[in-house]
């Protein structure tokens, strides 16, 4: 394998700059530059995953419009509510979340009645935390792991006495700027003050056991929560409204609540009435009841079943947004074709199947932040190739224009004494020979245009060299091939002795430089040799500034012929008979390798058969 370009290593250093940096940076939290492109993405993939149907554990009480409206208003009277608490409470549930705030003070009988109904039964509140922007983003840098918590400027508490008869959470979500949930954190904070959570506190309360913060993770009894930078869970969402079993409190206020959606349930007392309660826009459902979001937390907490996104998930994703930008511009540079884009292909894909797969286990890696690291570098660097490539087009096409204008190099000094040469076509005896590189258009393909240009620098020299030491013209360069004559611009008794030793030269030199290639490219290539004797017709093609000395006729296109004889018959020559006869027994072929002949052959697009010869070297 070919090493690397400083070009291509300069592009590898600044590709891992660039992704490393843009994963420290995600490992100490989100990166608002791309936390949109992640909440898309994060929809995207909730959507492939498609509905889930969330374990029976919670039980949504929703306090609906048929619940307003019997009761006559909204919000609804703490006497109400504590008549609802009540009817819960009766049927035996593991633990009642009432999401409603109960800041302000109301009739002195209602309040009455609902502290003493807080007090027989195991009911979380819910307190509110007001922020000093709409999403509680973590900013503070401190190792600290309770600095990193959302900071609340103060807590909207429930009512003394309803806080004295009952515990309480703070019932805020994180969201993302599409104003979608995305994170319930844990805990939060106001100065010093540190705060639970309202769906932590009813899992504590369901279960009974304490809950212990540690450095990266929340322990619920032996139990462990795993969270993301600042204690924050991620919301995984199981579908539209109503997928979490829901209850009209109607039922509770007229004795119709159903006791199996009751008993050692969770059950979440929240509003869904018209106007007055909170919604959300989910992947699912553009307006998903408040009530319902904080409910799949608290599912979530309890069956395990959430998305993990913690520090370990984190570092994950450093690897990818180095790994994967690496992985693409090293092919890019490696193979600057339709396989390199094919593989490039291949390997964003394989991202993604793991990505999405990951997702659907549970596992939130990042889809914003690889992409983000590899997209930029990959672009600059195929803008930056494709500049390179087109100047060496450019300087290769200029180049290729100098070498096409210098025709017939053995005819060079009779050109020069008469340049009326040919001027008019010409009939004459003449031997042609016909060489040619196999399987160098698919070569050419995969090694770009410089390589391309010294391989064929390389062939020509020594094409030039052996056809000059034979006495040779060399009338065209024909990409990969060439196009030999002996016989101008006057026959000679020695041109067919001197074309034929010119195919055996031809042949050793090739094996030669062959041989010296890298291995990579020998393998790949070879060679295939032509030649024939007889009448041509030679002549000047063009006109203007730019014209060519050539030969054609059935001479011609016999020797053109002969070369997929030779190949088809794997010798490294086809040499006609015509030509052999005319160069003697005493001429090179039949000294020098091995000579297999005569052989009756066919040729494509000729009538009849013609006599042939097949030289190999020796091994």
């Amino acid at each position: 394998m070919r090493r690397p370009s400083l070009q291509t290593l300069i592009a590898l250093l600044l590709t891992v700059a660039w992704s490393l940096g843009l994963g420290i940076a995600h490992l100490r939290g989100d990166i608002p530059f791309i936390d949109g492109a992640e909440a898309t993405l994060t929809n995207l993939r909730n959507t492939l995953g498609g509905h889930s149907q969330p374990p029976d554990l919670v039980t949504i009480v929703a306090i609906d419009d048929e619940t307003s409206r019997v009761a006559g208003r909204y919000p609804l009277p703490r006497a109400t509510l504590a008549r609802i608490v009540d009817a819960i409470s009766a049927l035996g549930p593991r633990a009642i979340a009432l999401d409603v705030l109960l800041v302000d003070p109301g009739d002195e009988a209602g309040d009455a009645a609902l502290e003493q109904s807080l007090k027989r039964t195991k009911v979380v509140l819910a307190a509110a935390g007001i922020f000093p922007e709409s999403r509680q983003r973590v900013v503070d840098n401190s190792n600290e792991p309770l600095a990193r918590v959302p900071s609340a400027l103060q807590f909207l508490e429930p009512q003394q006495r309803f806080a004295d008869a009952a515990s309480y959470g703070i019932v805020n979500l994180q969201t993302d700027k599409a104003g979608t949930p995305r994170f319930v954190p844990m805990l939060f904070r106001s100065g010093e003050r540190i705060e639970p959570s309202f769906s932590l506190r009813v899992v504590s309360a369901a279960s009974g056991e304490q809950t212990t913060v540690l450095s990266d993770h929340i322990k619920i009894g032996d139990r462990s929560i795993h969270t993301d930078t600042g204690y924050l869970m991620p919301l995984s969402f199981y579908g539209p409204r109503g997928t979490i079993r829901t209850v009209s409190a109607n039922a509770a206020l007229s004795g119709q609540l159903p006791e199996a959606a009751i008993r050692d349930h969770v059950v979440v007392i929240g509003a869904t009435v018209t106007g007055g309660g909170d919604v959300f826009p989910t992947p699912f459902d553009p307006v998903l009841p408040g009530v319902e979001v904080i409910s799949t937390s608290i599912t979530h907490l309890i069956s395990g079943d959430g998305l993990v996104r913690d520090r370990n998930v984190r570092f994950i994703d450093l690897y990818f947004a180095v790994g994967l930008p690496i992985a693409v511009v090293s092919l890019l540079s490696w193979r600057r074709s339709t396989i390199g884009l094919i593989m490039v292909l291949g390997v964003v894909l394989l991202w993604f199947a793991i990505n999405v797969s990951a997702f659907k286990h549970g596992i939130w890696l990042s889809a914003a932040l690889p992409i983000a690291a590899t997209v930029p570098p990959a672009l600059l660097f195929g803008a930056i190739q494709l500049w390179l490539d087109r100047r060496r087009a450019t300087r290769f096409a200029e180049q290729s224009q100098l070498l096409q204008r210098i025709q017939a190099p053995g005819l060079a000094e009779h050109l020069a004494r008469d340049p009326g040469l040919l001027a008019e076509p010409v009939h004459q005896v003449a031997a042609v020979v016909f060489i040619d590189i196999n399987g160098f258009t698919g070569l050419s393909e995969s090694i770009g245009p410089t390589a391309v240009r010294e391989l064929l620098n390389g062939f020509y020299n020594l094409v030039d060299e052996e056809v000059t030491a034979s006495g040779g013209a060399i009338t065209s360069f024909m990409g990969d091939g060439a196009m030999i004559l002996f016989g101008l611009p006057h026959p000679k008794p020695t041109d067919p002795a001197n074309a034929a030793h010119c195919c055996i030269r031809l042949a050793h030199r090739m094996r030669d430089w062959l041989s010296a290639l890298p291995q990579g490219i020998t393998s790949r290539i070879g060679f295939k040799i032509g030649a024939h004797f007889g009448t041509i017709v030679a002549s000047r093609l063009g006109g203007g500034d730019r014209q060519q000395i050539t030969a054609t006729g059935d001479t011609v296109n016999v020797a053109s012929r002969l070369m997929e004889v030779a190949a088809g018959h794997h010798a490294e020559a086809a040499i006609s008979a015509d030509l052999l006869l005319a160069a003697g027994r005493d001429s090179t072929p039949f000294k020098d390798g091995h000579l297999n002949g005569p052989i009756e052959t066919s040729l494509r697009g000729r009538a009849g058969s013609l006599t042939i010869w097949l030289w190999r070297d020796r091994p």
